[in-house]
């Protein structure tokens, strides 16, 4: 919501005096929409999920709307916007014709301890059960949202649970775009892995592995990679991208010599929305060098 300062009183909290409240009517004026707030409960049908919802500007609810979620599940920290603004980050591949969501689903921090324990040895789980809850409940609120044109994408741990969601959920995650993700957690960082996952390496780390369950791919995929990543090894995604060459499935590769840890830059961006345009769209790739 637009900003609004108050003086309160401090021992009662009545409102003494209204001090400033941000005017955006030019920005309403112009079309600009702020995203909307949609919560349902989780997959134990009593907690709270909140996201929100972007449409694009010249939205209209008699037309159908393929739906990408942008995922990030790292433990540890929550990742939906919290604070107005006037830019937002989706906005842009939303006015290309899709609905954009985010949310938080169970495994992620800053809410209870058996919220955040979801997680705990089973990083694959990335809240899924919430979040194809949340999708779907909002689409019988929003009938334009198609959810059987559903795409996801993420870098780092997005990236990784990106792929595990094409794995896992392929009737629901139909295409997705994964950069610089960890794919097995016995190749990453190790304080990182074994706060999550635990030590010894054991079974889990099995069957949380994405190389481990290449051969389960049957969604549209395509992953970024930075060559020069000091974060994620790169090692990981070309265990990735072996495995699946090895499983004979198909998908698509970006690498950015020099770049770092990344989501891809102008050029990632440009490609991950080609992808969904030609996937989630069913439309030709537009001739960027025209």
């Amino acid at each position: 919501m637009a900003p609004v300062l108050v003086l309160r009183d401090g021992e009662s909290g009545k409102v003494i005096k209204k001090l400033e409240e941000a005017d955006i009517s030019e920005l309403t004026a112009k079309n600009w929409k702020a995203p909307e707030v949609f919560t349902t409960t989780a997959r134990d049908g009593k907690t709270d999920i909140w996201g929100i919802i972007y449409r694009p500007t010249n939205f209209d609810p008699n037309k159908s709307y393929p739906v990408i979620e942008y995922i990030y599940a790292g433990p540890g920290s929550n990742y939906v916007p919290k604070d107005f603004t006037t830019s937002y980050w989706f906005s842009g591949l939303a006015e290309l014709g899709f609905i954009v969501v985010q949310l938080d689903g169970m495994g992620t921090g800053n809410r209870s301890k058996a919220f955040g324990e979801v997680c705990y040895k089973n990083l694959k789980d990335s809240g899924f059960p919430d979040r194809m809850k949340w999708i779907k409940e909002a689409a019988e609120k929003y009938p334009y949202m198609d959810i059987d044109r559903v795409g996801l994408y993420g870098g780092s741990a997005g990236g990784q649970s990106t792929v595990n969601g094409l794995l896992q959920y392929p009737e629901f995650y139909k295409a997705g775009v994964a950069a610089c993700g960890c794919y097995d957690n016995r190749m990453d960082k190790i304080w990182w892995n074994e706060l999550w996952m635990g030590y010894p390496t054991g079974q889990e780390y099995i069957e949380n592995s994405a190389i481990e369950n290449a051969d389960k791919l049957q969604s549209q995929l395509m992953l970024i990679l930075g060559e020069m990543d000091d974060n994620v090894d790169p090692s990981s995604t070309m265990q990735l991208v072996d495995a699946l060459i090895k499983a004979d499935k198909e998908f698509e590769l970006v690498v950015l010599p020099g770049m770092n840890h990344t989501l891809g830059g102008e050029y990632g961006e440009r490609k991950r929305r080609d992808f969904f345009i030609r996937k989630l769209q069913g439309e030709k790739t537009p001739d960027w060098n025209k």
